[in-house]
């Protein structure tokens, strides 16, 4: 059975935002620190209005932030 799995590219965004912290993104966006460092590390899924509002942290559209692959 496969296996699917929400990636994203956070980590890589924050470092090309000027080195954003975990800590300063998930104070941006309305949550704590754990639950960046959770969705970071594939653990947590977001909500899909939190997963938007990442990307408007970015400026870039959702698809780059998040994918949905099969493993």
């Amino acid at each position: 059975m496969d296996r699917r799995i929400l990636r994203n590219n956070i980590r890589k965004l924050r470092f090309i935002q000027n080195e954003m912290t975990q800590e300063q993104l998930a104070e941006i966006v309305g949550v704590t620190r754990q639950t960046i460092t959770a969705i970071e590390g594939a653990k947590y899924s977001p909500s899909l209005e939190l997963a938007f509002r990442i990307a408007l942290v970015f400026e870039v559209p959702i698809g780059e932030v998040f994918s949905y692959d099969i493993e």
